[in-house]
């Protein structure tokens, strides 16, 4: 199914004169899947959830900062409906191409030069990829709430502050990619290979020992990793993964619910049913009637 994307413009978002937005959102199903004119900076402070980017879709949680290019697509998405209880925060940072002239003086070394140039390049076949790091240290994070505390309280000398912060936010975001890891950076990598593998398969049988053989882990360490990167066991993560997609199913194709549990990996109606009320509190098809109004 073909989706449908908007543009964010400059001038909607980026109405000060250093030409920068910082907010804190909790995301939500309204926002639509949208590329932009600026460079966006996200990091996920609080929550679980998803994060489709382009026709890739990725599991989120606290610690993630995504970079985002000019002309990428994307969108945030939470794992539940109910955002009251179980909320999904993201900072979001977002800069133009005005930004990043004034930052030139500051960011001295050649490579971050050409790193952030290449983020906001708007020419299509010259358009940098999309990456993430984690923050390991809370370092990221640390600078995304001054940004935030600045931008919203400003004071004298705001403009100045918020333009070290967001060289420091480039750095700093720069190292942890293409710094040297160390092994949880690599387990934290590698994981997300794990994480795709899910997310490419939800409609076949997938078990522990099937991940572990893939990665070359064994199961204990994958079931390590689970609790590490997601919070759940591997079940309750496939769990939750299956229906998130579901939902995904149910708002934006004609699928009839039977079709789609079997999308999903459920191949008794019944069993998808009971799990899927007891994680999203609606059933199926009373989901579907909600969301389409």
């Amino acid at each position: 199914m073909n989706r449908t994307t908007e543009l964010f413009k400059n001038e909607h978002y980026l109405q000060n004169h250093l030409h920068l937005f910082v907010n804190r959102a909790t995301e939500d199903f309204h926002v639509p899947f949208h590329s932009h004119e600026f460079i966006e900076y996200c990091y996920v402070a609080q929550g679980r959830g998803y994060h489709h980017i382009e026709n890739e879709t990725f599991s989120v949680h606290k610690g993630m900062l995504y970079v985002i290019p000019v002309g990428v697509s994307h969108v945030f998405r939470p794992s539940t409906p109910d955002s009251a209880s179980e909320p999904l925060i993201v900072y979001n940072c977002l800069f133009d191409t005005r930004m990043i002239e004034r930052l030139s003086p500051i960011l001295l070394d050649r490579p971050v030069q050409e790193h952030l140039e290449a983020l906001g390049s708007n020419e299509k076949l010259n358009t940098s990829s999309y990456f993430k790091v984690f923050d390991r240290d809370g370092s990221a994070e640390s600078i995304m709430q001054r940004l935030y505390r600045e931008m919203t309280v400003p004071s004298v000398g705001s403009a100045t502050m918020l333009l070290s912060f967001v060289g420091q936010l480039v750095i700093t975001v720069y190292r942890l990619k293409y710094g040297e890891a160390d092994k949880r950076t690599a387990d934290a990598t590698d994981f997300t290979s794990v994480i795709q593998y899910i997310e490419r398969h939800l409609s076949e049988p997938i078990t522990l020992s099937d991940l572990a053989h893939m990665s070359r882990w064994s199961n204990r360490h994958l079931q390590r990793l689970f609790a590490k990167h997601s919070g759940q066991s591997f079940g309750s993560y496939l769990q939750n993964a299956r229906i998130h997609k579901s939902c995904e199913l149910l708002r934006e194709s004609s699928h009839k619910v039977s079709a789609i549990a079997e999308l999903v990996g459920y191949r008794d109606i019944d069993s998808f049913n009971a799990v899927f009320k007891k994680i999203v509190g609606q059933s199926p098809s009373e989901y579907r009637s909600l969301q389409r109004g």
